[in-house]
Order: structure tokens, then C-alpha cells, then sequence
């Protein structure tokens, strides 16, 4: 990798080193980089132009402030503030092609996800900057933000009790999320909530909403604190250890107890000689199932990766067939069973 820089002096006297040419790196040479060093802004990116999109739906909405928006590690509000964190591998494609290499997945990639984000990361925003959840009603309607966050906790997949916005049933998982998650439905442009809702107990979080901002329209914020948690600028790490405890953050170390579902699943080979093999099948078809299960189970698609690795090699030490068309079904079903054991218990299966 080329280390030279091309130095200018700013108006402060200080040397700026110019942005490393990251869209010539080879991943190996990336993963080498200190997250500071890659030297990323919002400024000129397809973030830019998001940002604004996002801040004439608040101007739209009555919202008399914009929060600030930079590069962190993830998407995040810190608490007490003005604030949103975006993932700073959203600002270069060569990252975003990173990210998805790594996790199988770009969190807030597209416009329409990374608009999404933001709607929801601006309900945390609100809730700070005016205290919202102090409020006695706020927590008759969502509940006492008191509660503990979880990271598998009991979904309702047909309740109506709540919004669904972000994959997952996000809202379900404590009442500061339901109330943000709510909050992305109310700010949704062109969304008719009123009628989507009809009929759900959510309708009345959403006109709680409607007519809490009414009331907060053209104030200013009771706090407007501007500090930057994790800014990209600042961190010191390098991606090879950012993804590393990512990933581990993600994996679960699978049991080993798989054997008897995946017999029923699949034919043994003397039985089906003449069959495709289960792991020729799976490996074709893995991008396929990951995609289905992850939108309908909301777990991230590392994990399911590597569960789906673990059963295809299984498959292959196994040597198991195919024994219907309908395999993919099967399979996909199954794998959502085990992702959605795993939310409401912690665990992908009872020993």
C-alpha cells in the first residue's frame, strides 16, 4: 500500500493530511487501517444528501431543531442528546463492500433503510432533548423506561399492540424503542398511519404521538447537548479488531445436537443414493434462505450464517440427500424456528 500523503497547511498552521485512497485497497490492507485514519466525512457522500432529505421531514413535521448527524461506530443517540451516530462505512462505497463482506449485510445501506434509521434514532432524540419519558402519561402509553433492555426478548409476531418499523418487532423489545418506533411511523412521509392502524391498539400510541408533537411544534429543546459518543474520527482501533468483536458479538456457539432434525429433513444416502446431496444443495441456496429468514426473524445474517454453515457441514460429514422438492421450504422453516427459538429463549435449542 502506497503511504504517501499529500500534506497542505489550513488556516491553523497545523499540516492536513489528505483522505488515504481507499476504493485501491485490498481488504487485507483495509482490515490494517486505524478506523481515524480513514479520514471519512458526510460531506460530498450519498449521507449528505440523506441528512437533508431527513431534516425537510422534520422541518415538514413542525420539528424546530435539527440533531447532528456524524460518523461513529454504529447507529446510535446518545443519551441526553442532540445527537445521532451513523456507522462510518456508510460514508464509502469500498467500505460499504467491506461491511457486507464481513457481515453479510450493510446496516442502513439503501435510502430507504438508512431513512428508516434515522426516523427511529430521531424518537430517541426526542425523548432526550424534551424528557419525554419523565412524563406520567408517556409511561402509562409505552411503559416504564425503567425496564431493562434484553437482547432476546419475547416477540409477538401478529400483536397489534405496536408499530412495526424496523425488523424484528423492534418496538416489542422496551418501551423506549416502542415510543421511537412509533415516533418513525408518525415522521414517515406520504404514510396514512391513521388508516394502516386502524383497528390496532397502536393507533393510540400513534395519536399520542401526533398530538404530543402538536404540543412540542416550533420549541425549542429543554437540553440540546452536542456531544459525539465514539466519533469515527477519534477511534483508534483498526478494523481488523473492530470486526473481530463484532463478529464475536454476533456468534453463538451452536450446539451440537443437530443430528436427529437434520435425518428428518434429509434422506441418509442408502436410502437415496441417487439424490442431490443436502450440502450442494444448501451451499446453492444460502443466500436465498439467509435473505428470507433474517427479514421475517430480524436476527442479523452473520449469525445465521454461521448456523447455516455448521448444519451444511454436518450435512456433508452425513453425506444426506435431498428428499422432496420442497427442501428449501423445509429448511428455511427450520432455520427460522431455530432463529426464532433463539429470541425468545437466548438459545437457538433445548439441549
Amino acid at each position: 500500500m502506497d503511504e504517501t500523503r499529500s500534506r497542505t497547511k489550513p488556516a491553523d498552521g497545523k499540516p492536513a493530511v489528505a483522505a488515504p485512497d481507499l476504493a485501491g485497497m485490498s481488504d487485507e490492507e483495509l482490515l490494517r487501517m486505524r478506523i481515524r485514519d480513514l479520514r471519512l466525512k458526510i460531506a460530498g457522500t450519498e449521507l449528505e444528501s440523506r441528512i437533508e432529505k431527513f431534516y425537510a421531514e422534520l422541518a415538514a413535521k413542525g420539528i424546530a431543531f435539527k440533531p447532528i448527524c456524524y460518523l461513529g461506530e454504529e447507529w446510535f443517540c446518545p443519551e441526553g442528546c442532540a445527537t445521532i451516530a451513523m456507522p462510518f462505512y456508510l460514508a464509502h462505497p469500498r467500505l460499504k463492500k467491506l461491511e457486507e463482506k464481513m457481515m453479510m449485510e450493510v446496516e442502513g445501506g439503501s435510502e430507504a433503510w438508512c431513512m428508516r434509521l434515522l426516523r427511529h434514532e430521531m424518537g430517541h432524540v426526542l425523548n432526550h432533548v424534551y424528557l419525554l419519558e419523565k412524563d406520567k402519561r408517556w409511561q402509562k402509553v409505552f411503559g416504564p423506561p425503567s425496564l431493562e433492555y434484553s437482547d432476546s426478548f419475547r416477540a409477538r409476531p401478529y400483536s397489534r399492540r405496536f408499530v412495526r418499523h424496523l425488523d424484528g418487532y423492534y418496538a416489542q423489545s422496551h418501551p423506549e424503542e416502542d415510543f421511537a418506533e412509533t415516533v418513525a411511523i408518525w415522521l414517515t412521509p406520504g404514510l396514512d398511519w391513521k388508516q394502516q392502524y386502524k383497528g390496532w391498539t397502536a393507533l393510540k400510541k400513534l395519536e399520542y404521538v401526533d398530538g404530543l408533537m402538536g404540543k412540542l411544534a416550533g420549541k425549542p429543546p429543554v437540553i440540546f447537548s452536542q456531544a459525539k459518543m465514539s466519533e469515527a474520527s477519534r477511534l483508534r482501533s483498526r478494523l481488523a479488531l473492530y470486526y473481530k468483536r463484532r463478529r464475536r458479538t454476533y456468534a453463538q456457539d451452536f450446539p451440537e445436537f443437530f443430528d436427529a432434525d437434520l435425518r428428518k429433513l434429509f434422506a441418509d444416502p442408502a436410502a437415496a443414493p441417487e439424490n442431490e446431496r443436502a450440502a450442494v444443495f444448501l451451499r446453492h441456496s444460502a443466500k436465498m434462505i439467509l435473505n428470507a429468514v433474517s427479514a421475517w426473524t430480524g436476527e442479523p445474517k452473520f449469525t445465521l450464517d454461521r448456523l447455516l454453515r455448521a448444519l451444511t457441514d454436518r450435512c456433508a460429514e452425513l453425506d444426506l440427500r435431498l428428499r422432496a422438492q420442497s427442501a428449501g421450504v423445509e429448511i428455511t422453516a427450520y432455520l427460522a424456528t431455530l432463529a426464532s427459538h433463539y429470541r425468545l429463549t437466548g438459545k437457538f435449542k433445548e439441549a
